[in-house]
């Protein structure tokens, strides 16, 4: 029998997180029945203790806000992924001892594009100027080919956007959140804002609109992704992003690849239609 092994998402709040529902239907699929994969409620106050008292039965963790970069000066090493937008979501913990960080929600974002056949886009909009914004114009940097304009609400968060994208390597280019319908005129627009945020623009849709990546998965679908969907859009939703970036969490914890996908996505819809 294999030794058990353990791995958890930290957070605060964590108590609607679906990534034990995700992570332990890849382990009873994988056959890892000694497996473990828990909550719990972490604050950037009690992280290091938290990372301190692991054991080696520990296999990995999960991090969501608000802990993302308020690990990295607790790790070993951090990925360039990671470090590209100062955001770990993954932490690996091997059996030397040492502290890995990386960050899959770069490369979730473009598995869930490639699922829907977006492979290049000669450009794009992103709606919002948060820490998602900024890993989705990570993403943008390696498949758009031309300019991103991000529609944000101060000039604060638009002079934040514009530096990620000379950080990243990316044209970016601000406008007003007034404007926000012109997103709509781009091959592909990602809605990283809040929930109800974009409801207001859902009749903006337009009569041919390209694909929607919005990264909300509760509550599902939104306003917009309805109205984009009954125009005949494509649409990505949180959901495939949290499946998508979870796939490789249990591939890089585990060392088991690939993940079941199908698996995972299953007992995701089943566990929000729960809800």
């Amino acid at each position: 029998m294999s030794a058990t092994r353990r791995a958890a998402v930290l957070g605060s709040p964590i108590a609607h997180s679906l990534s034990p529902v995700l992570h332990r239907a890849a382990y009873r699929e994988l056959g890892l029945s000694e497996w473990t994969y828990d909550r719990h409620e972490v604050d950037e106050a009690a992280l290091p203790a938290f990372l301190e008292r692991l054991d080696a039965t520990w296999a990995g963790l999960s991090l969501t806000m608000p802990l993302k970069r308020a690990v990295i000066p607790l790790l070993d090493e951090i990925s360039p992924t990671a470090a590209s937008v100062e955001a770990v979501n993954t932490v690996v913990l091997t059996g030397d001892g040492r502290r890995l960080g990386d960050n899959t929600d770069i490369p979730g974002m473009l598995a869930a594009l490639r699922e829907r056949g977006v492979r290049q886009v000669e450009r794009a909009s992103v709606l919002g100027a948060g820490a998602t914004a900024s890993s989705a114009l990570a993403a943008l940097a390696r498949i758009c080919t031309g300019e991103v304009t991000a529609y944000v609400r101060s000039r604060a968060r638009a002079d934040e956007m514009r530096g990620w994208g000379e950080r990243l390597g990316i044209a970016v280019r601000t406008a007003a959140w007034e404007d926000a319908a012109a997103a709509f005129e781009a091959p592909l627009t990602i809605a990283t804002t809040p929930a109800g945020t974009t409801d207001a623009l859902a009749a903006a849709v337009p009569e041919r609109p390209g694909t929607l990546f919005d990264v909300l998965y509760e509550p599902w679908p939104t306003t917009l992704a309805t109205a984009w969907a009954a125009r005949g859009g494509a649409v990505v939703g949180g959901l495939d992003l949290l499946v998508h970036q979870a796939v490789l969490q249990v591939e890089q914890m585990t060392g088991r690849s690939p993940a079941p996908l199908a698996a995972m996505r299953t007992a995701g819809e089943a566990a929000l239609a729960a809800r």
